[in-house]
């Protein structure tokens, strides 16, 4: 790859710190300017990182010296910094969702493909050994031929953590928008992509109180159905059930369960990079616990975007483009299908990324050169 990669990082909110522990120090990247509507934000961030610059935002997307942006702001900001960025020649990765609407989503990839840049997008914790490791099982024929899966995420609301959660209950918002691309992401890692969507979703409440912060106890409207729930029938055949709610206190649920004729699969949380992948096969009488076998070890947020410089003609980037657009067109015809009470068949497709070796952490961040491929 030669000299590291020069990154300019729009929006420093919350999620920014998890990439900057990932990214600052990484060898084939250079954070070479950040910026944030918050000018004194972005200035006490790049003191903190040797040759940062801090920038205004369109600043730092006209500058001619990076290569890739970083984009951090709000989901409904998504599309428009990625377009700007890939108009001025710069390939773009993306915290999820890609965009708040499909079609913004499409205009996206549109646009990197006719500028000859790349473009891909979190969540990359679907890199990680905890869904790498259930893929690997289901791929090896542990359970049999997989027909079905579960998905549950149920939580009472990102306001009682989040200092400023408006964009969580505004148009783009809602916890299938923001925490769908996870579950979807590693159903489609586990059984392909998705062929068909059925979605009814609710609203349990009007607003919300935020619970920490100098807001705290300011209360906010809910503009988007709180509790979405689904039904998804994969290109293989398998069928998976989705919840996602912000209205709920708890679940005993496991994140995801997979089922196969010969056994069933408990996937850890794919908000997180690891966990234990369980195991139960018919006529036995427990769980085994599978040893981790694949996925990126002990990774963390950004990840994805080391991945992405690395891939090529050979090997696509494996949090890419292709498959954030089909996961938004996942979530956002859920949403229609609720709205309009009927079924929906997807427009779009994707090949299951490439699978993840077993790569130690030594490797990944480069303690001993670059990123393998």
């Amino acid at each position: 790859m030669g000299d590291a990669h020069r990154i300019g990082i729009v929006g420093l909110g919350v999620i920014s710190r998890a990439y900057l522990g990932t990214l600052a120090e990484h060898p084939d990247v250079q954070i070479a300017a950040v910026a944030d509507l918050d000018a004194a934000r972005a200035a006490e961030v790049a003191q903190q990182l040797p040759g940062t610059e801090a920038l205004g935002v369109e600043d730092l997307l006209a500058a001619p010296d990076l290569h890739t942006v970083l984009n951090l702001t709000t989901p409904a900001a998504h599309a428009d910094i990625a377009l700007d960025a890939i108009g001025r020649g710069k390939h773009v990765y993306t915290e999820k969702p890609l965009a708040s609407a499909f079609e913004d989503g499409t205009a996206v990839i549109d646009a990197a493909a006719a500028a000859g840049v790349g473009v891909a997008c979190a969540p990359d914790t679907v890199l990680g050994t905890g869904t790498q490791t259930a893929r690997a099982a289901v791929d090896a024929g542990l359970i049999g031929r997989p027909f079905a899966a579960s998905a549950v995420m149920v939580t009472p609301g990102h306001e009682r953590w989040h200092p400023n959660p408006d964009f969580y209950y505004a148009p783009g918002g809602g916890p299938l928008l923001d925490m769908g691309p996870y579950y979807i992401s590693a159903l489609v890692q586990l059984l392909g992509p998705v062929r068909t969507v059925t979605g009814a979703s609710s609203r349990l409440r009007g607003e919300r109180v935020i619970g920490s912060g100098p807001r705290q106890g300011e209360r906010i409207p809910v503009e988007v159905d709180s509790h979405v729930s689904g039904v998804l029938e994969h290109a293989g055949g398998a069928l998976s059930t989705l919840t996602t709610s912000f209205d709920g206190v708890t679940t005993t649920a496991a994140p995801i369960e997979v089922h196969g004729e010969r056994g069933t699969l408990a996937v850890p949380d794919p908000n997180h990079f690891d966990g234990e992948v369980r195991l139960f096969e018919l006529g036995g009488t427990d769980w085994r616990t599978l040893e981790p076998s694949a996925g990126y070890a002990d990774a963390a947020r950004g990840i994805g975007l080391l991945d992405f410089l690395r891939a090529d003609d050979r090997r696509p980037p494996r949090a890419g483009g292709d498959v954030a657009l089909h996961v938004l067109e996942t979530m956002t015809a859920l949403l229609r299908s609720a709205a309009e009470g009927r079924r929906i068949t997807l427009t779009t497709s994707v090949e299951r990324p490439e699978p993840v070796p077993l790569t130690p952490a030594w490797m990944w961040k480069g303690a001993q050169g670059r990123l393998p491929m």
